[in-house]
């Protein structure tokens, strides 16, 4: 006991004179050939698991700006080769379903990182945490079915519930509740602010969805 007790106090003194020395209040100190590289976050990021801070904390809509830019002239380009027109009905219905492919994949490249924002929230995520995962799956079905045409009995009410859950969602933490969250639309790494982003994501969804609903009947 007492040469554990020694051993422990030792330790204690060394982490003590350690953090005066550097004017560090808390501890655990990480420390790397003699160099305080800092707490744990500091930790994680001198090893390249994290981002810098500065990286961290810019917003930037380049992602989303991207998708939607390319997601649009490959609307265009298939109603031109379909109809030789790039301004067709068709074009604005391929450019949401091509949208929501291209979105779907951004989130299903990390899941489990999506899921784990997503659940911050989603209004369903929250009461049954397996739909965080079986979100972005809907979505790309939903996506590639619109896109072809085909199995809109079923990719349009799955449209309808997922995008009608998310506007509802996003509505309720944004703009009722006021919460400042990141937005898990194009993958959890994302520095999109949740709001209009994710709210249009959507909306295109719930829209095209009920568009394809009414087209059937």
């Amino acid at each position: 006991m007492g040469s554990d007790g020694s051993c422990f106090n030792r330790r204690r003194n060394a982490s003590y004179c350690r953090c005066h020395r550097h004017d560090v209040k808390t501890t655990p100190q990480t420390f790397v050939n003699g160099e305080r590289v800092g707490g744990y976050d500091a930790m994680r990021i001198h090893f390249g698991l994290d981002k810098p801070e500065v990286k961290q904390s810019d917003t930037s809509y380049q992602p989303v700006i991207a998708i939607f830019a390319v997601a649009f002239l490959m609307a265009f380009g298939l109603s031109w080769y379909s109809f030789e027109n790039i301004f067709t009905l068709r074009a604005f219905e391929w450019f949401i379903s091509i949208s929501m492919c291209f979105l779907a994949v951004q989130k299903l490249q990390d899941i489990e990182s999506f899921s784990t924002m997503f659940l911050n929230y989603d209004l369903l995520a929250k009461r049954w945490v397996p739909y965080a995962k079986v979100y972005p799956f809907g979505e790309a079905f939903a996506g590639i079915t619109m896109t072809a045409g085909a199995l809109l009995w079923i990719a349009a009410p799955v449209a309808i519930v997922i995008g009608g859950i998310g506007a509802v969602s996003v509505i309720k933490a944004v703009y009722i509740d006021r919460r400042e969250l990141k937005c898990a639309c194009v993958s959890g790494d994302s520095n999109v602010p949740l709001g209009f982003i994710s709210l249009t994501e959507n909306l295109m969804m719930l829209g095209m969805g009920s568009w394809m609903l009414l087209r059937m009947l």
